[in-house]
Order: C-alpha cells, then sequence, then structure tokens
C-alpha cells in the first residue's frame, strides 16, 4: 500500500473525539471543538493610541483650557467642550466630544493652559471595535490553540473553551535485546530509545501516552500487555515483521484484529501495520529501528492524533532545492533525514549520506524528511522536492 494510501485508511478510523470544558490557560496546544465568538468589542470604547491630549480638531490650532485628565481604567466622565483639552494616556478612553489626540511631544503646557499645533479627526486614536466586535467569530472549531490564539480567546471575554478530548495511546516496546536506562544492559542488549521518544511526541501531538516496558518476547506476555492497555490505539514499537520473534501480528491476530493496512512501500517502515481490534480499539504496529518507528510515526502516528483530536491530519509540507544530486529511487517511497537551510530566498535540503535505519544521532539533527517518491528518476542540485518538517526546537 502506498504511504498516501495507508494514511488514509488509518485516518478514516480515527473520526474527532467528543468534546470536554476546560480552561482556557490549560487549553493550549488543544484543538477546538466551537467556534470563539466575541462576547464584547475590543477595543469596548474609542481610545487614545498615544500619550497627550484629548482636543476637538475645530478647536486646533490653539491654546485651549486644561480641565481634566483620562488614564487608563479612570475615563474622563465630563464632555469636552469648546476650547477644552484634557491630559490623555495610551489606552484611556477619548474624552466625550473629543475626536482627535495630539501627542505629547508636539504640545506645550503652560499651567492650566496648552498649546497645541493643527489636527483632523482620527489622529491618533483607536475606534471601539477596531480589533473585533461582539459576535465576531474569532477561532472556528478545527482549531488548535496556541499561545497567541489563547490571548485572543481571553480578550474576547472567554475563561474556558471547548476541545476535543485527548486520544489515550499506550505505547508497547517488545524485544529481549531492549532495557530502560539506568538499568544495566547485558552483554546483547541495547538501551530502549524507540519508546520513550515515541512516548513524548504524541504528548506533543495532543494525546495522553502512558510507556509499557518489560514485555518478553513470548506470546502469552504481548497478548496479555495489549489486552491490558487501556487505550484507543496502541503503539506497538518492534515485533512487527514476520521473524520468529516477531510475535505482535500474532498477538493481535489472537485480538481479532481486522487489518486496514498490512504493510507500507515505505523506506524505511515496510512492516508497519494499522489494523481494529475485536473490541473496537486501534493497533499501529511500528518497526523496531528507531529511525523508522519514527519515519512512520511522523507520517501516520501523527496524522490519527490530529485527526482524533479534530484537526487536520495533512503533514506539513514544504517545497526545498536540492543541495546534491541523488540518484534514482526504487520501488518503495523513501523518506531520506535532512538537514535545511535557507539560502538566495528558499528552503535548501541536504540529505544525510548515511540513511541507516538504526541511527538516531542522524534523526536527531535532522529537521525534515526529504520525500523520494516510488520509482523517481535521478535528480540534480537545484531541484525542486517535498520535504516533510520536523518540529525541532531550533
Amino acid at each position: 500500500m502506498t504511504v498516501e494510501a495507508a494514511r488514509a485508511a488509518m485516518v478514516g478510523e480515527a473520526t474527532a473525539l467528543p468534546a470536554e470544558s476546560v480552561p482556557l490557560q490549560t487549553a493550549n496546544g488543544r484543538v477546538l471543538a466551537e467556534d470563539v465568538a466575541a462576547v464584547r468589542a475590543q477595543p469596548p470604547f474609542t481610545n487614545s493610541a498615544m500619550d497627550g491630549w484629548a482636543v476637538r480638531a475645530t478647536d486646533t490650532p490653539g491654546a485651549l483650557t486644561v480641565v481634566g485628565e483620562s488614564a487608563a481604567g479612570h475615563g474622563y466622565e465630563g464632555v469636552l467642550s469648546a476650547g477644552q483639552a484634557t491630559r490623555i494616556f495610551t489606552g484611556a478612553a477619548l474624552p466625550d466630544g473629543a475626536d482627535s489626540v495630539v501627542i505629547q511631544e508636539n504640545a506645550t503646557r503652560d499651567g492650566d493652559q496648552v498649546t497645541v499645533p493643527a489636527a483632523a479627526p482620527g489622529d491618533n486614536i483607536r475606534e471601539a471595535g477596531k480589533d473585533f466586535r461582539a459576535g465576531d467569530i474569532l477561532l472556528t472549531h478545527g482549531t488548535r490553540i496556541d499561545p497567541w490564539r489563547l490571548s485572543l480567546a481571553a480578550s474576547a471575554g472567554r475563561a474556558e473553551v471547548s476541545v476535543h478530548r485527548k486520544p489515550r495511546i499506550a505505547i508497547l516496546s517488545t524485544g529481549e535485546e531492549i532495557v530502560e536506562a539506568p538499568a544495566t544492559p547485558g552483554p546483547f542488549q541495547i538501551y530502549d530509545s524507540g519508546a520513550p521518544a515515541l512516548k513524548v511526541m504524541c504528548e506533543a501531538w495532543g494525546a495522553e501516552a502512558s510507556k509499557l516496558s518489560g514485555i518478553r518476547d513470548q506470546l502469552d506476555a504481548v497478548i496479555a500487555a495489549m489486552r491490558g492497555a487501556d487505550a484507543d490505539l496502541i503503539v506497538t514499537v518492534g515485533g512487527a515483521s514476520v521473524g520468529d520473534h516477531d510475535l505482535v501480528r500474532s498477538a493481535a491476530e489472537s485480538l481479532g484484529i481486522a487489518y486496514r493496512v498490512e504493510s507500507v512501500a515505505v523506506r524505511p517502515g515496510k512492516p508497519t501495520f494499522f489494523g481494529v481490534l475485536a473490541d473496537g480499539r486501534r493497533l499501529l504496529g511500528l518497526p523496531g529501528n528507531p529511525a523508522s518507528a519514527f519515519v512512520c510515526a511522523e507520517l501516520f502516528l501523527k496524522p490519527l492524533i490530529a485527526a482524533w483530536t479534530g484537526a487536520p491530519p495533512a503533514p506539513r509540507m514544504a517545497t526545498a532545492r536540492l543541495a546534491e544530486p541523488l540518484s534514482a529511487n526504487g520501488a518503495r517511497e523513501h523518506w531520506m533525514r535532512a538537514k535545511l537551510t535557507y539560502a538566495d530566498g528558499g528552503l535548501v535540503a541536504q540529505p544525510y549520506r548515511d540513511q541507516d535505519s538504526s541511527l538516531v544521532t542522524v534523526f536527531a539533527a535532522a529537521d525534515a524528511l526529504l520525500k523520494r517518491p516510488m520509482s523517481a528518476p535521478a535528480s540534480a542540485a537545484g531541484d525542486l522536492v517535498e520535504v516533510l518538517l520536523l518540529d525541532r526546537a531550533g
């Protein structure tokens, strides 16, 4: 199955989860299950954009009598009459009768008189509703909250928002060769680098994740771990192929799996599979090599989580120019770890020379996956390619 067809088959089994109301301050990263409308206008009153003097434009230029002050949170309650001015500060309400603000640098005060230059109606003021008006839809259903959107919802008067429930994901790592730090590995064992990273990925992508560890390469143990996982999705790492010690498929079949994807024409990650267990839980089988697992997590697990949380499931793709030639690709779609730079007004993708699926160092350095389509011809330096952008700290 192609990558696109496999992703569509998986996402088709992940409709948006029910909504729940959460405090706005805890909503960062969550996906809205409702439209957010403004409770009132912003700003709710016409106010000054500068420190200065509130005046009537028809009274300028000239010397005006200072009759009061308007500060943020404490407006001038009178009405500005002919020949009058009030001191005003940024964000303060424009007094009734005033229609412009003269900035303080352009005015000269002498006791209760202030001399101002010519002003025009609307100078240095912000009209009520300039940002938005009461009832305006500010954020739509399916929008992911970030700090800037959270600020917008707060300015709209919202203390809570309705968001889709987070999917619950159980990560099951199998393999006699796997141990978890700080345990001391035996002579033929390695540290588990896949499951811990996948747990963090799931949480960053909007899920609740738990890690099931210490599962031995025994069919009964794998079946018991799968059966006991309280989750919407079980993600297995390793054991997805057909070797003598690959027990994940057998365990899944004993739990009545109905396959939606049995393997994918992708490099790395061909053994990846997906299905629905008899009790309705979903199961995603990822390869054991870390790079293979991480590539397939980006291609399939991240879109699955997005679909469950109500967000668009399509990967975040961009176009870049190749930094060096690439030979023709084979029959499987190849997603190469690459480093991005910016030059001559666009992105440049430099694929790493060694794409071995066991190399964690390469994945840690990469900030994109470069897509090589099935049977793609050789490409020259400077050719345009598609890249999937990875979420990197910097």
